[in-house]
């Protein structure tokens, strides 16, 4: 009797590697899955190929609410641009507050450097947010000289 459970316990694992190697031989992987969610993920890619933001830095200078906040926050945000024609200002309504976001940073640091410009006049502290970022210009950028090598 044990004999017949050892050949076929033998013949189970002989039937089990036969099945393995033709699967690796084939060297294809298919999925089957719900279509609904093959076009969830193609709606996902479309998605964040047209959004171009990336995580940064920005500056909040107020968060306005009650009566008037919203002529306040665009009055806020003109003067600013009108000081500032080099950076952006966002307008945030996030019930019930408007916030009043300025400028795209990319590093913290420059965020901090930014503030301490404007921080008597407008105050404001730092967050982070999706930035719209500028172009990286590397003509800015100054070649090492033969002698640092």
């Amino acid at each position: 009797m044990s004999r017949i459970k050892t050949i076929s316990a033998t013949l189970l694992a002989m039937a089990a590697i036969t099945v393995a190697s033709a699967q690796q031989i084939s060297n294809r992987i298919e999925i089957k899955g719900d279509v609904a969610v093959n076009e969830m993920v193609q709606k996902h890619i479309e998605f964040n190929e047209r959004v171009q933001t990336i995580p940064g830095y920005r500056i909040q200078i107020a968060s306005l609410s009650g009566a008037n906040s919203k002529e306040r926050a665009f009055e806020l945000r003109d003067r600013f641009v009108a000081e500032y024609i080099e950076l952006q200002a966002y307008i945030i309504f996030d019930e019930p507050n408007f916030k009043v976001k300025v400028g795209d940073f990319r590093t913290r640091l420059e965020a901090f450097r930014f503030l301490q410009t404007i921080k008597d006049t407008y105050g404001g502290y730092i967050i982070k947010d999706n930035i719209y970022p500028a172009p990286l210009n590397f003509d800015d950028i100054i070649p090492e000289s033969d002698d640092d090598m």
